[in-house]
């Protein structure tokens, strides 16, 4: 990871504004707001997700905005999720960017009349792509790095 002595005007807006995007990721996910989630995708995106841990294989794979469609729809089976996002770190090469983000997510639900909650530490590794002034996912791996699902009293 880089330490910015220096950051420009461009620079941090640039980080400010894909802070921004990883922040609206999960409001539009605990709002189940699918078309919102996708707009922030490019057309041509990939997004896997690793259920085993990094550097396993994915779970599954979708290529392209449209094909997210059932994956945000999926959040649909929880009473309600809530996404807390941590530290991220982001490396920018001017019309692109990469970088890695921590979120914790907590997802209610009732089995079996049993009110649980599962809680999973999530890690995000981004590309980014920068169309028309605004940033958009271009690339997203979701990793899950460890989940806990338990009783859950109101």
């Amino acid at each position: 990871m880089a330490v910015h002595t220096q950051v420009t005007p461009a620079e941090a807006g640039d980080r400010l504004a894909i802070r921004e995007l990883f922040d609206s990721y999960g409001h539009c996910a605990d709002r189940r707001d699918a078309e919102g989630q996708k707009a922030l995708f490019t057309v041509d995106t990939r997004f896997a997700v690793f259920m085993s841990r990094e550097g396993t294989e994915p779970t599954y794979v979708v290529e392209g905005r449209e094909a997210l469609t059932p994956i945000f729809a999926d959040l649909n089976q929880y009473e309600a999720t809530t996404h807390f996002n941590g530290q991220s770190t982001v490396e920018i090469n001017g019309e692109g960017a990469s970088g890695e983000s921590y979120t914790i997510a907590h997802h209610l639900f009732a089995a079996d009349g049993v009110r649980k909650i599962m809680i999973a530490s999530l890690r995000y590794l981004d590309s980014f792509a920068k169309i028309d002034g605004a940033w958009y996912f271009k690339e997203r791996n979701l990793i899950l790095d460890w989940s806990e699902t338990r009783v859950s009293t109101p």
